[in-house]
């Protein structure tokens, strides 16, 4: 009996070989640029360092402008009426009459004059305590609160010039242009900071991006000699420096998070102490509200993007003049 051999099906060829070919060839993936190496850690020391301070910087900015415009706010309620003693004139009366007409203004809430003591001891700070002030021309202080709506006080000034005339008003509009001002060259400095850190985080990743393709040059030869694009040689190394500067943004934000959490907490503790209250008074609970938490996460995400397309720009023009 003849043996009966039955031919494969034209179908059942073309579905066996690439199976065969699959069986010879081996199966796996390389990225172009190592995962893990020196320039790959030292660039993500970097970008960390980096984003660490910048979100100090940012966190310390947002801090003074919060600060700066709660004085502001608490300054601009607040204006004085000063009493200077005069030759001729009963200061008591005078404090008292300027005491009535601050009273009877509209856009008043509260009047607090300053008894001669009081006054005295405003002065402790510059002159010292235990000296006899009597024969010292010690003007009286008088505190006005205004409304939240705020008013108009050139009447009030008018006024008190006009029935009593060793009294003067200050709304304290100097002393608020000067804390604008500071808020303003505090802003600006860290942005400038901000900038610098920036443009030296895309320089470092430059040199890294020159120094993984100077590294891997054979490897984007041979793949340029196979018919790669310049694009998809881009695209693999701008995706490994993504990776590293996502995770040197999340490790620097990370700790300046951590940072400003427990300087928080210090200051929390510290509260009723002369040094505390001092800081408080400068720079308040060094606790940065929710939009100083998303600065933060944007400038992580902001390294990342910038680290991204540094190292593509890079590529892209070191491919340009290979070719």
């Amino acid at each position: 009996m003849s043996e009966l051999r039955v031919n494969p099906e034209p179908m059942d060829r073309e579905m066996m070989a690439p199976r065969a070919m699959s069986g010879l060839l081996p199966r796996y993936e390389s990225p172009i640029v190592p995962k893990r190496s020196i320039a790959g850690r030292a660039l993500v020391a970097v970008v960390a360092i980096m984003t660490f301070l910048s979100s100090l910087t940012t966190g310390a900015v947002m801090l003074v402008r919060s600060q700066a415009a709660d004085w502001q706010s608490e300054v601009s309620r607040e204006v004085t009426i000063q009493v200077r003693p005069a030759q001729g004139r009963d200061i008591e009366a005078d404090v008292g009459r300027a005491v009535e007409i601050a009273r009877a203004y509209p856009g008043i809430t509260d009047v607090r004059p300053y008894s001669k003591d009081e006054s005295a001891r405003l002065l402790e700070p510059w002159l010292g305590g235990g000296l006899a002030l009597d024969d010292l021309p010690v003007p009286r202080m008088i505190v006005v609160r205004l409304a939240d709506g705020g008013a108009d006080l050139a009447p009030l000034r008018k006024v008190l010039a006009e029935r009593v005339v060793a009294a003067t008003l200050d709304d304290h509009r100097a002393w608020i242009e000067r804390m604008r001002t500071m808020a303003r060259t505090t802003i600006a400095g860290g942005i400038g900071v901000l900038l610098l850190m920036l443009a030296a985080t895309v320089l470092s990743v430059i040199f890294a991006t020159r120094g993984a393709m100077a590294t891997n040059r054979p490897i984007v030869e041979v793949l340029h000699f196979i018919g790669a694009k310049s694009g998809f040689i881009a695209k693999q190394f701008q995706r490994h420096f993504l990776v590293l500067g996502l995770e040197g943004g999340l490790i620097g934000g990370g700790l300046a998070m951590l940072a400003f959490g427990i300087a928080s907490i210090a200051a929390n503790m510290s509260v009723g102490t002369a040094g505390g209250d001092q800081l408080a008074a400068l720079f308040g609970t060094f606790s940065l509200s929710l939009g100083g938490y998303i600065a933060i996460a944007m400038q992580i995400a902001l390294m990342a993007v910038v680290t991204a397309i540094a190292s593509r720009r890079t590529v892209n023009r070191t491919l340009d003049m290979v070719e």
